[in-house]
């Protein structure tokens, strides 16, 4: 295959062009760039750069040299002399466009084109844009070379309309032009709409030059013994959209964020829950369907203690693996089985299976798996689809229960060896029992990212993917299986070079986990010396301490919530302030931000009376439910202010979606600490919803910082719940409108002096540290096992290309397009 070389006098153009060029030609193609001056933002070129890309992309199939101007061209000579004389005669310094033509000669380098026919394709680079301006070209150029399949008898042909919502634009252009050369035939393209053509329909530019945009027919013939072949990979990519995102498309399920025509062979999309690679043999998992004997209750009131006894061996069974998840993942995560147990508390679901024991005389078995089949129904008919995902936990309670009552001990998740876990859904329980020593990766047939088995994937550092449709539950025993949590993709079987690749990331990833772990103590500095908050989200004293000892800066987000379940009545002041004086002490002079309380109509405090609300995400929590409920509001404050006036403190008010609560917050704050607050203490508020973003610059005067919690600003911003697989790929905190609404509240803050952290889960991904710092963010808050990845990625960032970063993110029209530019491939 023929090599390509950059050279320009900006290496960051230079490294650009490639990026785009291999976009269009495929991973495959050689590209190297040979840009700047010796010193690393210098303009200029380098003889010995050139010299040594040479050496790089050289094959006897030749080299391609492109280059912008005046001394790049007088380098690329220097660097031609000083190379091997046997190797020169396949060097070819060409006079085409640097952008357009490299994308040419990418393409056609990927079909075996010779040196002299990629370079007369990237010569006609510009025809496409000439056509496009309707500037006649100098000349549409013919074929280089002799079609791959002789032409014998009429073509085969298709008429297809194009949907794409840009037409045949730079990446759908790319894949048909591949689609066409990978076939012994001849094809030709002809734009039915125009007249333009026919045109060869292996060359990028003279497919270009058809100007084809959406709606527009185009004909396909093609001649030679594939002829058939190759026109039904054309239509079939066609059906699939040329490979684009359907962008009309509002119904359906969703999908991740890499398409089918770029899955890999064997490749499955479904939804990143958990990031990193894995590869190793399939290991399936499933719960047995319980049989549960229908024989009726032989004596009612042993059936009604037989069934007390079960629940409350298995409370305490839950209770042990809640301790076991609260040591290995986070007393946040571990509060799934706090849950579990109010749930086997529940008067409803026990009182349900009493009744129908007494009054059908049904045997304790049966009576609560009846009971639990009502209870899981009930959630499924509710129309807050996270709400219907805690079905699954009522049914995994119930389960273990069931065991109970049954005498059969709870199959446990044990591997014979390591592997890849392949489950119909991780529900909690079997989440609890991961050995990330043995489970090297996840993969679900349903599911959410958001569900609690995939919380706890998170917390345990497995790579995870869920949703990815039922075939997957055909995959035999010990085929081989690779999980892409960054991207979502599951691929069953993969060849050999696709192993060998995602085999290279996972070494690559454990050897930069290790070297971050080393230095996760020390500051996050970016290169060019600005220092960053790293902090940590936690929710008990526990948590504190293991944040501290990880790595955190601080804490960047105390859920205050821990304080106020699982009780009977309100703590007081002074129960709170202890709690808190005792984190203050676990962190010793690092930064506490606390949070008000944030419970709503899905968390409700026993001892607070509210009616049931429809939609409780919509409803009265937050800051709402501190300003209805003065009392809870008050007693926090003052325990937060006591605190306060012994050392430095952050308090921030949760949903706040209008300047009236923050002015209302603000007096109740001033009420109690007088007219003077204490030095120490700074105030803030949640940035959740996006009246507050947008009404920042209202806000800022009032504030000395905000905190943006992307996982609701996602969610309200784009009219996706995160819980509703039907939906949750659209609730992406990467979407250009979430990143604008972060960097309108950059602005307004920095106008009064008021500092921007982030404290969702993007700030834990470290894939998108440079993009939050290029926005303005200064301090960065995630779950502790997130500390080190995210002060490398700080490390090797500097500010001035994170700018850039940004400027670009904020200009892209999806969060695909955004997720693309942070791993390096452009976005067409």
């Amino acid at each position: 295959m023929v090599g390509i070389v950059i050279v320009s006098h900006s290496r960051r153009i230079a490294q650009g062009v490639v990026d785009l060029a291999r976009e269009m030609g495929g991973e495959d193609v050689v590209l190297v760039a040979a840009g700047g001056a010796d010193e690393e933002d210098a303009l200029g070129t380098d003889a010995m750069r050139v010299l040594g890309a040479l050496d790089e992309a050289y094959s006897d199939d030749g080299v391609l040299v492109l280059m912008d101007l005046g001394s790049a061209v007088m380098s690329a000579e220097m660097a031609v002399e000083m190379i091997e004389e046997s190797r020169r005669a396949r060097v070819l310094l060409c006079e085409a466009p640097l952008v357009e033509g490299a994308v040419a000669a990418a393409t056609a380098a990927k079909l075996g084109r010779t040196l002299e026919e990629v370079a007369h394709e990237a010569r006609g680079g510009l025809a496409g844009k000439q056509t496009h301006l309707s500037v006649a070209p100098e000349a549409l150029h013919e074929s280089a070379g002799e079609p791959a399949g002789e032409e014998s008898g009429p073509p085969i042909e298709a008429t297809i309309v194009i949907q794409n919502p840009l037409g045949l634009h730079a990446r759908p252009a790319a894949r048909f032009v591949r689609a066409a050369g990978e076939h012994g035939a001849r094809v030709e393209v002809m734009n039915l709409t125009t007249g333009r053509g026919p045109v060869d329909a292996t060359s990028l530019n003279a497919l270009t030059t058809l100007g084809v945009v959406q709606d527009h027919a185009i004909r396909v013939q093609a001649w030679g013994p594939d002829a058939e072949s190759a026109i039904k990979a054309i239509e079939a990519l066609a059906a699939d959209n040329f490979g684009d995102p359907v962008e009309e498309a509002v119904a359906g399920p969703p999908s991740s964020a890499v398409s089918d025509a770029e899955l890999p062979e064997g490749g499955i999309a479904g939804l990143p829950a958990s990031p990193g690679v894995a590869l190793g043999p399939a290991r399936r998992f499933a719960r047995p369907a319980p049989e549960v004997p229908t024989t009726p209750a032989a004596d009612i009131e042993s059936e009604i203690v037989r069934l007390e006894t079960a629940v409350a061996a298995a409370s305490v069974e839950i209770g042990r693996i809640r301790d076991e998840v609260s040591s290995s993942a986070g007393s946040y995560e571990a509060e799934i089985f706090d849950a579990h147990v109010l749930m086997l508390e529940d008067v409803t679901l026990q009182g349900r299976a009493q009744e129908l024991i007494r009054e059908q005389k049904r045997n304790a078995a049966d009576a609560l798996w009846a009971s639990v089949q009502e209870s899981a129904s009930q959630f499924e008919s509710v129309g807050n689809a996270r709400l219907r995902e805690r079905a699954r936990d009522v049914v995994d309670v119930g389960q273990r229960v069931l065991g109970h009552l049954l005498g059969q001990a709870e199959r446990k998740l044990e591997l014979s060896a390591p592997g890849v876990l392949i489950v119909e859904e991780l529900t909690p329980s079997t989440a609890a029992g991961l050995d990330p020593d043995k489970v090297r990766g996840i993969a679900t047939a349903t599911g959410g990212p958001t569900s609690h088995g995939a919380i706890l994937a998170r917390a345990l550092g497995v790579p995870a993917v869920v949703g990815g449709g039922e075939r997957l539950l055909d995959v035999p025993e010990d085929t081989a299986v690779i999980v892409d949590g960054d991207r979502g993709i599951i691929i069953v079987d993969p060849v050999v070079e696709v192993s060998e690749q995602y085999a290279d990331t996972a070494q690559q990833q454990a050897e930069a986990a290790k070297a971050a772990t080393a230095a996760a103590g020390e500051p996050a500095v970016t290169r060019d010396g600005t220092i960053i908050e790293v902090a940590a989200n936690v929710g008990s004293v526990e948590e504190v301490a293991q944040a501290a000892g990880g790595g955190a800066d601080g804490v960047g987000l105390l859920r205050t919530e821990f304080l106020f379940l699982e009780r009977s009545a309100m703590p007081t002041e002074d129960e709170q302030f202890d709690t808190l004086s005792a984190i203050a002490r676990a962190l010793g002079d690092r930064p506490l931000t606390i949070r008000t309380l944030d419970v709503g109509a899905d968390k409700p405090l026993p001892y607070l009376r509210r009616g049931p609300e429809e939609n409780p995400f919509l409803g009265v929590r937050g800051i709402r439910l501190g300003l209805a409920q003065r009392d809870l509001l008050t007693t926090q404050i003052k325990a937060i202010a006591r605190l306060a006036s012994e050392r430095p403190v952050r308090v921030m008010f949760p949903m706040v979606a209008s300047v009236e609560e923050l002015t209302e917050a603000r007096g109740l704050l001033d009420e109690i600490v007088g007219h003077e607050r204490p030095t120490g203490l700074e105030v803030g508020i949640m940035v959740e919803v996006p009246s507050a973003a947008l009404m920042a610059a209202r806000f800022a005067p009032d504030l000395d910082f905000f905190s943006i919690g992307t996982n609701d600003l996602s969610q309200y911003t784009l009219a996706a719940e995160r819980g509703n697989a039907d939906v949750a790929s659209l609730a992406d905190p990467l979407h250009p409108s979430v990143l604008k609404l972060i960097s309108s509240t950059v602005e307004a803050a920095a106008a009064d002096d008021a500092w921007v952290g982030v404290c969702g889960e993007l700030a834990g991904d470290a894939r998108a540290t440079g993009l939050l710092l290029g926005l303005g963010v200064t301090e960065l808050s995630m779950a502790a096992p997130s500390i080190a990845s995210v002060k490398a990625a700080v490390r090797t960032t500097s500010r001035g290309q994170a700018a850039e970063l940004a400027t670009r993110a904020l200009e892209a029209s999806s969060a695909s397009d955004v997720r693309r530019l942070l791993t390096g491939e452009p976005a067409a």
